[in-house]
């Protein structure tokens, strides 16, 4: 009995450590160009990861994010937006509409990717790593709305989530940017 729940324990400890070995830079996703764009580039930056909408009633938050971007992207910040059609078809559009959308209402000059899908069967591996405690070793959390907001640590480590409501110029962000 003592051996049985030896080797589940150390199963469990062995798949946490599992889960913390992936980072954020393991992921290569494409950007709204249709290029590769790997995040193992981003290294040494905290990164601001949002799913966006066009058609939402969050879209307004594109001029915050283009504010908080203009402020402190640098060598250590970045935001990367990641168009979505998983809430009320509020992301109907095409990559090349929403590049047009973003830079034409909202001068949004922080790196864009490729539409994706932020959960679900068909949810991409980057939004399941940052949903799911087991893999990024920090937390579970579910995608509730368009503009939700990851943060990622220089390490490319999972810290915390804001969620739709939060605008992208509050203290919990600024505060995380600002450390």
């Amino acid at each position: 009995m003592n051996r049985i729940i030896y080797v589940i324990a150390l199963t469990l400890i062995t798949s946490a450590l599992i889960a913390q070995e992936k980072t954020f830079y393991d992921f290569t996703v494409k950007d709204i160009d249709g290029n590769d764009y790997n995040l193992a580039q981003l290294k040494g930056k905290k990164v601001l990861v949002v799913n966006t909408a066009s058609k939402c009633g969050f879209t307004p938050q594109y001029e915050d994010l283009q504010k908080l971007y203009k402020k402190y992207g640098s060598d250590n910040f970045v935001i990367i937006g990641f168009p979505a059609n998983n809430f009320m078809n509020q992301e109907p559009g095409s990559n090349d509409e929403i590049k047009s959308f973003c830079s034409s209402e909202y001068g949004v000059t922080f790196p864009m990717m490729a539409k994706i899908s932020v959960k679900g069967k068909d949810i991409h591996p980057l939004y399941e790593w940052l949903t799911e405690e087991k893999l990024n070793g920090k937390m579970d959390s579910k995608v509730k709305w368009n503009f939700q907001k990851y943060m990622i640590d220089e390490n490319g480590r999972l810290v915390d989530v804001a969620y739709p409501k939060t605008s992208p110029m509050d203290e919990q962000i600024v505060s995380w940017i600002e450390k």
